[in-house]
């Protein structure tokens, strides 16, 4: 009973007028983003953080949820129409429904990705509000050493579900924890890795370091690519799938969520990984397994419905722990901080409006795509067509108006364009920027939290052995890294990395 009291609570929330625009806003956005290659949704939500200042903290964190799960839904549309995924968790849509765009089959396809995304949504979105409360409980137990053992476990979760090299992961970690030490010390008040530059003193922004490795780095490394593009515009024809097409996509619709929710939670893990997780497990157990690759439809529907459950459950540590499953719920992290709300456990006993508020505006968000997209796939074929290089002009004048406002201080462009240098030599090199970006958020909250259980123990290193949910999640990291770092499986993952690629 408590629990429909909640989501009652949660509805009166989202549903008024402001809140139900911003909603809106957000998912409409999210397709369109989706909709376009090279724009995702980390590079969008950074370039929105500044925006979020002048905003209501609810209303705020409605908007880009809705970005982050509409841009799943508009990733699917120009996988299928022009064999491009708008969205990295839409790569695996390619194989199946771009060829069944080539067969005449693009109505049919479209409707399967939006009927398995908006299930999956509703779905994921009820475990959520389930699963959620219970396990901030219990986090609320949680002291200094268990928080830092958790952020230990995060980030070596994120570590092993990178992709590529083992090596580079670690790396991009290490550099982000270094990145988020910069500036003036709490504790002392002596100003750390600043090399004497006094604009570091309160450190470095997280929306320059997410705005440079993503939206700059996404620039440059799209300006590099061929634009040539053939899009389905005059195939799309009849839009709802035959009885047999539902008869066929109702069971990998099924699996694809309950695979895609579990996955989602994962640290590192969230729609990418959900979506290939389904496709693969798909492939082996569809009695059309041959189809697979040549325009199944069993191919659309399982990953489809997976990444937008992935993406849903992915705030379950977000909203309980504190801990980012991956880059955008990092951002979700800065736009709640931005706003003076310390992520974690607290914020559903101290803030249950905005807690339930944003569970019930991601039904709210689903409802709104499955009525919005269908019918509004024209508009999207005609976006497709406009070139990139049109595009990302605008994109770059917004992005620095939006680390100019931050301060006004023109050294954060300045350090917006150091950072998107560096984001495109590590695309170039093959190091995944998403782990740095984890390592940058949990950087300060590991360093204030391994101080507190210090001066609570008088020094004594042993205290995160001695309790027993701190050793489990560390002896949990151990055996992660070992696993991970035996030879054939460090094989195996690079192996995958450059079939991917």
């Amino acid at each position: 009973m408590e629990l429909f009291a909640n989501l009652a609570m949660g509805f009166g929330v989202a549903l008024s007028p402001f809140n139900l625009f911003m909603c809106l806003i957000g998912v409409v956005l999210g397709t369109l983003i989706g909709v376009l290659p090279g724009v995702g949704p980390v590079a969008t939500i950074a370039m929105l953080l500044p925006i979020t200042f002048n905003l209501d903290p609810i209303a705020a964190l409605i908007m880009l949820a809705g970005i982050y799960y509409g841009a799943q839904y508009g990733g699917s549309t120009t996988a299928i129409l022009v064999n491009l995924p708008g969205e990295s968790s839409s790569v695996v849509t390619c194989l199946d429904g771009y060829q069944m765009a080539r067969r005449g089959r693009a109505g049919p396809a479209l409707a399967t990705a939006a009927i398995g995304s908006f299930f999956a949504g509703c779905v994921a979105t009820l475990i959520v509000a389930m699963f959620a409360p219970p396990l901030a409980e219990v986090a609320l137990k949680f002291g200094p050493s268990e928080y830092f053992s958790l952020m230990v476990l995060g980030l070596v979760a994120a570590v092993v579900l990178a992709h590529g090299s083992l090596i580079k992961a670690i790396c991009m970690v290490l550099l982000g924890l270094m990145l988020g030490l910069v500036g003036t010390d709490v504790n002392s008040g002596v100003l750390r890795f600043a090399f004497g530059v006094s604009e570091l003193a309160d450190g470095i922004s997280f929306v320059t370091v997410a705005m440079g490795m993503f939206g700059l780095a996404e620039i440059v490394g799209n300006l590099e690519k061929k634009e040539a593009r053939e899009v389905f515009t005059s195939k799309v024809g009849k839009l709802m799938p035959s009885k047999e097409d539902f008869k066929r996509i109702w069971a990998p619709i099924l699996r694809g969520t309950f695979l895609g929710s579990a996955l989602g939670i994962l640290p590192g893990g969230g729609a990418l990984l959900a979506s290939f997780g389904a496709y693969t497990l798909e492939k082996k157990v569809s009695k059309n397994a041959h189809e697979f690759g040549k325009g199944a439809i069993e191919g659309v529907a399982a990953p489809e419905a997976a990444n937008n459950a992935g993406a849903q459950t992915s705030f379950i540590p977000l909203l309980t722990l504190g801990i980012p499953s991956n880059a955008v719920m990092a951002l979700m992290i800065g736009a709640m901080m931005i706003q003076g709300i310390a992520p974690g456990p607290q914020v559903m006993t101290e803030r249950p409006q905005l807690f339930w508020g944003m569970i019930a505006s991601m039904w709210l968000g689903n409802l709104m795509l499955v009525v919005l997209n269908l019918p509004l796939i024209g508009m999207w074929i005609k976006l497709l067509t406009v070139p990139y290089r049109i595009l990302y002009p605008s994109i770059l004048v917004f992005m620095c108006i939006g680390v100019f406002s931050l301060s006004n201080n023109p050294f954060d462009v300045l350090l917006m364009a150091l950072f998107g240098l560096l984001g495109y030599l590590c695309v170039k090199l093959e190091c995944e920027p998403a782990p740095m970006i984890l390592g940058f958020i949990l950087g300060p909250l590991m360093e204030e939290n391994l101080r507190r259980a210090m001066l609570l123990s008088r020094g004594d290193a042993f205290v995160f052995f001695q309790k027993p949910i701190s050793a489990t999640f560390l002896v949990i990291s151990i055996v992660l890294l070992v696993i991970v770092a035996l030879p054939n499986i460090r094989r195996k993952r690079e192996e995958v990395f450059v079939e991917e690629t």
